[in-house]
């Protein structure tokens, strides 16, 4: 009798699909393994869902699966559960969230069984070697130092900035050596847990959290809202000593690569444990290796980015989510999932703790937390003998600006590196300019796929459009009149350091975007001086606003914040409050009192003076009101239907077709169709819908039943459209 399998695979269409296991390997696979099997002209892996003897299709049009990979479950359980609830949830196959679940090397059909992992380590001659010989080469000296303490994997000795040349010539000279070894299921730090540092002295308020949150069984999911600077971290090692001397494992989520090094790097000066890292700019292997390390048990503390989330653990004991209001956290390609929802999920199924930190918690924590959902922890003073901040507003109306800088702002800057201390100055806006401008007769350069303005890149000498990618040579005409009078118009980074450097010559200045940070390391190796007092003047966008401890910056300066007071989006509000203590959070962190100064032409905004009058644990509950009022999230709930076509009338046809389909009345809520704030991009014209329930449930149900309709209608066929539950970014 022939055995048909279910299998769920990486694709849109929301079923599964049934093959047939070929006689050679009849019994030879179970439920929650990979097989690969043909797909249309391609061969796909998908996961095992279930066995039967029977099936509607007939025999002779199922195919038959090609290979088994695996000889048990990929993946726990609970991480299975987790996956089916949120393929529910977001709207998207089992196949497609099963996939989110799994490294890229396993999609792709490597082996998953307890692999190898490379390590570097001293040879018998490097053991023997005097290392005072080396006084005249300290790199070296230095990664001899380190390798004697312990082995290094290569995730190690990039996070310790280690010498890449020092490292090729102790291996030419044969003192180090790289050696695969097989990754341990021999636990021993499950019975005894060693630290390498006495704990810092607690203040009242952080024993207080650290008791509440040890003292808690089971799930129990809590907000630790701690002001910037206020030791929410030395809160996060404290709780973390109980969980691993119980022999559990812990994962941390970060919102940013950036903020990975030195997260890793406090957790490994406290415990003499295992450290698995996964996120974004680790290569296929790099992360599988991490996935296994966690998966046997080995990795006692898992951090990373929002992928790892889906990390197997085998002995579970906490989930820790900082910076939990990031944006990051919301994947905005594929499926669109919120890693703080679903940790929160996997706690429960897991029947563990989780721990959401903020200085600045999104108005969906507050409000859980506000109602009871969430256990709500306070902790309203800086850490240390760290002083609170002192703020103020420099208005630029009819003020000369050079390089967008104000005369008061640079005297100010000025006075701070004159006293040897740090000066961090925010721009979100990189780039030499936002736009090219001809002066002759006003034209602005405009990206030809998009609705925006191409940005002069000066350092890489072309013009390049931020949202689809788009880039030429700058011009040397102007492809309206065919003027050579081409300018910059506006400030970007580039130009903001280029304009510090001219002004301050006697004091180095660093710029920190993603232009700057492109290449493997740059990030951390510029953070590393930032720490050693190489640079005393800080430039950088967002990157530099989370997070970071700098505690010689003693003045942080805002330049132009004014375009974060008027958007469509009705999160602006929000995230400029978030922004705004982000980055003042950054000042005056140690013994040195902190300044911050922002400029705006708009000194008398309501929402600004609301902000820096009442802080943003104010502002936010005043936010919240504002949002119930106004019948939006986190008060309703909210699905996003984005559509997109080279047609604008295509979007339209099918976005209007889908409102159809949902019920309309004063519980349910349709917006749109209309056009998106950026109306074309990359090509294509895109359309909104909007739909909105007071309660969840309804809301699932509503939408679940009209996708199903939507799929069928011929219109779905001309756009490409996507759903975006709980949507982070209207944009």
């Amino acid at each position: 009798m022939s055995t048909f399998v279910e299998i769920a695979l990486p694709v849109p269409l929301r079923r599964n699909f049934s093959y047939r296991l070929p006689e050679n390997i009849q019994g030879d696979v179970c439920i929650g393994a990979r097989v690969k099997v043909p797909f249309g002209p391609q061969q796909l892996i998908g996961l095992v869902l279930s066995l039967t003897n029977e099936c509607d299709v007939p025999e002779n049009k199922i195919k038959f699966i090609t290979a088994v990979l695996d000889d048990k479950p990929l993946l726990p359980s609970s991480l299975s559960k987790l996956c089916d609830w949120a393929a529910g949830y977001y709207f998207c196959s089992h196949g497609q969230m099963l996939s989110q679940a799994l490294p890229v090397a396993l999609r792709k059909g490597a082996d998953s069984q307890q692999g190898t992992i490379s390590e570097l380590q001293l040879t018998h001659t490097g053991l023997a070697l005097d290392f005072d010989t080396l006084k005249r080469s300290p790199a070296q000296k230095r990664l001899l130092e380190t390798l004697k303490t312990q082995p290094l994997t290569q995730l190690e000795f990039n996070d310790l900035e280690l010498s890449k040349a020092a490292l090729k010539a102790t291996r030419d000279k044969g003192w180090v050596e790289q050696i695969e070894r097989q990754i341990q299921t021999d636990l021993t730090w499950r019975s005894h847990l060693t630290l390498l540092e006495a704990p810092h002295r607690l203040n009242k308020e952080q024993a207080v959290a650290v008791a509440t949150l040890s003292n808690q069984d089971g799930y129990h999911c809590s907000l630790l809202e701690g002001v910037t600077g206020s030791g929410k971290t030395e809160v996060y090692l404290a709780v973390l000593e109980s969980v691993l001397k119980q022999g559990k494992q812990a994962l941390i989520l970060v919102p940013e690569i950036g903020l990975t090094p030195q997260t890793i790097s406090r957790f490994k000066r406290r415990f003499d444990v295992t450290v698995a890292v996964m996120h974004s700019a680790l290569t296929d292997k790099q992360r599988l290796e991490a996935w296994q390390l966690a998966r046997s048990g080995e990795a006692v503390i898992i951090i990373g980015t929002r992928s790892a989330l889906f990390s197997p653990m085998p002995y579970p004991g906490i989930i820790i989510l900082d910076e939990e209001h990031d944006s990051s956290f919301k994947q905005q390609e594929g499926v669109k999932y919120h890693a703080r929802d679903l940790a929160v999920m996997r706690g429960h199924i897991e029947n563990i703790p989780v721990i959401l930190g903020s200085a600045t918690p999104s108005l969906e924590t507050l409000q859980n937390a506000l109602n009871g959902r969430y256990q709500h922890l306070s902790l309203t003073h800086r850490a240390g003998v760290a002083e609170k901040v002192r703020q103020g507003i420099i208005d630029i109306r009819n003020q000369p600006l050079k390089a967008g800088m104000s005369a008061a702002l640079i005297n100010e800057i000025r006075i701070h590196l004159d006293s040897g201390n740090q000066v961090l100055l925010f721009l979100n806006r990189r780039g030499f300019s936002p736009a090219l401008l001809c002066h002759e007769c006003g034209h602005l350069h405009e990206c030809d796929r998009c609705d925006a303005f191409f940005t002069v890149h000066q350092g890489l000498n072309e013009i390049r459009c931020h949202h689809c990618g788009n880039q030429y040579a700058i011009p040397k005409q102007c492809h309206q009149c065919g003027s050579t009078m081409l300018i910059g118009q506006g400030i970007g980074t580039e130009q903001l350091e280029q304009a510090l450097q001219n002004e301050f010559p006697n004091y180095p200045v660093v710029r920190i975007d993603r232009d700057s940070t492109r290449r493997k390391g740059s990030l951390e190796s510029h953070l590393n001086a930032i720490h050693k007092g190489e640079f005393k003047i800080l430039v950088g966008t967002q990157m530099l606003a989370k997070g970071h401890h700098f505690p010689d910056v003693t003045l942080v300066g805002l330049l132009d914040v004014d375009g974060a007071l008027f958007s469509a989006d009705f999160r602006a509000p929000e995230r400029f409050g978030q922004l705004y203590t982000q980055v003042a959070g950054r000042a005056g962190r140690a013994t040195k009192p902190g300044t911050v100064l922002l400029q705006t032409h708009q000194s008398d905004n309501p929402l600004l003076r609301d902000l820096l009058n009442r802080g943003y644990g104010e502002f936010a509950r005043s936010q919240l009101n504002e949002r119930q009022q106004a019948l939006l999230p986190p008060a309703w709930h909210m699905v996003l239907i984005r559509a997109e076509a080279h047609n604008a009338e295509d979007a339209d046809a099918f976005l209007h077709k889908l409102g159809q389909l949902l019920p309309q009345n004063e519980a349910c809520e349709i917006i749109g169709p209309m056009p998106a704030p950026m109306d074309r991009k990359a090509g294509k014209f895109r359309r909104h819908l909007m739909f909105q329930c007071k309660h969840r449930k309804m809301l699932q149900q509503a939408f679940s039943h009209a996708q199903t309709q939507a799929e069928l209608l011929p219109e779905a066929k001309k756009c490409r459209w996507s759903i975006d539950r709980d949507p982070q970014d209207l944009l």
